[in-house]
């Protein structure tokens, strides 16, 4: 396993230093860099830096795949060093030249504000993520469990243990979306913790009795993000003497009565319609709604707008107790392993493209689907859209099993391909769900894998994968060398699958 901090470093060097980055965030699998000057960045060396499984570049934004654990240490090492002092400091014109690259960058990535939007919604909820799987896994084993009637003095306890998290997970939001827009954590929770308050019940705004749990997971959002907002305005406002007791004080007090009076009836009535749309698009939709959503994940999640979904299946999960749109959305990925396992197949005398599929394979089977997308099948062009083809009647089988009245729902989010089977659920029980879940993966392997096999690689690029699979396996070079495809061959690919 590579070293974090050896790995962060390596990186560093590799996109030009401290002074060229903007930006980091990581999500479970990605490391995200933002970057000043793109002429600093050595792509090439940033790809064969050992650890790294892709990277591609989309004009100043880097999207780096470690694979997920190692990219929350390396993130860590990488903020580390980024703090870390150069030796004998920066100069004052080095810094002001540093920020005026820094605006004028930032002034031409102006169309990018609504993906740092997506992202910075998405940092509220990836926290949640870990939590999230554990209290849905063990959710899953007590809802089997008690369907079978076995170990009844055993299901209450897990009952608790896969509830607690759930029925505070308001709190958390609130806490995550103040620590996000540079609040006080505490203070977000605190605002969040009104919307599940049970003394909720007792108060009526205009003219309607509000319900604990109204509003859900959007309205402690938007109650932590007010909560952080009138902190930083209250602490640019008031006397360092007596900030300690008054910034606190207005911030509950403004947020949350905003929260209490406005945003819960507001947010509830988002998370009703939300949850409306989503059941009516399936259920009168069916297999084409689940087409178009299970064709359209890969391009989602090569793009990162797959995070704006997450505050949606969290509010379906906390509203019906599911998401029915995730285990149609798993169908993307299920495509792309169909499509994996029939270039392994096909070019198993290519060395790197086969040890490249080896390596991501179990984790694509586990529902991290990064690594096949920048290792595999977005390099060779066109397996990735075969891929799509497969996700797409992966999802029009899960679609049609909800038009059928038997909903197919996860009732947590995180996971995906197999790990998503104990955390499923329906409006017809665990045995429908996962008929439907488990009819949609077997499709979606099978389609993926025989339009791939038939269509998803050109002429062009068939020539290169086999030119290097005639490599001798004597010469010392060929067992390590990288998945080459020219470019060349790649566009060629990739125009001819237009």
């Amino acid at each position: 396993m590579p070293d974090a901090q050896q790995l962060a470093q390596q990186i560093l060097d590799a996109v030009g230093g401290s002074s060229n980055i903007s930006d980091v965030e990581n999500c479970m699998t990605r490391l995200r860099v933002e970057v000043a000057s793109t002429d600093a960045v050595s792509l090439d060396k940033l790809k064969s830096t050992d650890g790294v499984i892709a990277a591609i570049a989309a004009g100043s934004n880097l999207q780096i795949v470690l694979g997920p654990g190692l990219v929350d240490r390396v993130a860590d090492s990488l903020d580390s060093l980024r703090s870390a002092p150069a030796p004998g400091g920066a100069s004052p014109e080095e810094l002001a030249a540093r920020g005026a690259e820094i605006k004028a960058t930032a002034r031409a990535r102006s169309d990018g504000r609504t993906m740092r939007a997506i992202r910075r919604i998405s940092a509220i909820f990836i926290p949640l993520i870990p939590a999230l799987i554990a209290c849905g896994l063990i959710a899953g084993i007590n809802g089997i469990l008690t369907n079978l009637g076995w170990l009844p003095g055993v299901t209450p306890f897990l009952g608790v243990l896969s509830s607690g998290f759930l029925s505070l997970l308001a709190v958390f939001v609130g806490m995550n979306a103040a620590k996000e827009f540079g609040g006080t954590p505490i203070l977000g929770g605190a605002v969040g913790a009104i919307v599940v308050a049970a003394g909720v019940a007792n108060v009526t705004v205009f003219g309607q009795t509000l319900a604990p749990g109204q509003g859900g997971v959007l309205g402690a959002m938007a109650g932590g993000i007010l909560a952080a907002l009138v902190e930083r305005f209250m602490r640019r406002h008031t006397p360092d003497v007596i900030a300690l007791i008054v910034v606190p004080t207005v911030t509950v007090l403004v947020a949350g009565s905003i929260t209490l009076g406005i945003l819960m009836s507001v947010a509830g009535v988002v998370s009703v319609a939300i949850g409306t749309a989503a059941t009516w698009l399936l259920a009168n939709g069916g297999a084409s709604a689940g087409f178009v959503l299970g064709g359209f994940f890969l391009p989602l999640v090569m793009t990162g707008m797959h995070q704006a979904l997450t505050p949606i299946h969290t509010t379906l999960i906390d509203q019906t107790g599911w998401t029915v749109l995730l285990p149609v959305l798993a169908m993307g990925g299920a495509g792309q392993i169909g499509a994996a396992i029939a270039l392994w197949m096909r070019f198993r005398r290519n060395e790197a493209l086969s040890r490249t599929i080896r390596g991501a394979l179990p984790a694509g089977l586990l529902g991290v689907g990064e690594p096949l997308i920048y290792g595999v099948t977005l390099p060779l062009g066109r397996p990735f859209i075969t891929a799509c083809i497969g996700g797409a009647f992966g999802g029009g089988v899960v679609g049609l099993f909800d038009q059928l009245g038997h909903s197919v729902g996860a009732i947590a989010i995180g996971a995906s391909d197999l790990s998503l089977i104990p955390l499923l659920d329906g409006s017809s029980g665990y045995g429908w769900a996962l008929l439907g879940y488990g009819s949609g993966l077997v499709v979606a392997y099978v389609v993926g894998f025989v339009a791939t096999l038939l269509f998803g690689v050109s002429a062009s690029v068939r020539a290169d994968l086999e030119a290097q699979s005639s490599v001798p396996s004597g010469d010392p070079v060929a067992p390590d060398a990288p998945l080459d495809v020219s470019v060349t061959s790649v566009e060629a690919n990739m125009a001819a699958s237009r």
